[in-house]
């Protein structure tokens, strides 16, 4: 006895369909062109994930680059003076101390000289 696959195929199909939903022109109707469409998305979103940490590292060291000089030194001085009063921020919580609260963030540049 053969086997039709005309559901597996339609359920396959609108799977494929779904996901390209919000995508312009043939891509939402083309099952050929949806499915490339989504495949090629689906590696971006994987890349991307990656690149948005290296990016949000960038964004938060130029923050605190300008908070600090500022306070009259640099980034790279601001780092080593913290690395040797044994005061473990990492930049993430640096960077937001330097755009929400200057006050604490002017504290720990003074105790990272």
């Amino acid at each position: 006895m053969r086997v039709k696959r005309g559901v597996a195929a339609r359920a396959k199909h609108k799977k494929i369909l779904k996901a390209a939903k919000g995508m312009q022109h043939n891509r939402t109707r083309s099952f050929r062109l949806a499915k490339q469409a989504v495949t090629r998305a689906l590696q971006y979103a994987y890349r991307d994930r990656r690149n948005k940490k290296r990016d949000l590292r960038g964004l938060w060291i130029t923050r605190i680059n300008a908070a600090a000089r500022l306070q009259g030194t640099t980034y790279s001085k601001l780092m080593a003076g913290l690395k040797k009063a044994n005061i473990e921020l990492d930049r993430k919580i640096l960077s937001e101390l330097a755009a929400k609260e200057p006050k604490a963030f002017e504290a720990v540049a003074k105790s990272a000289e």
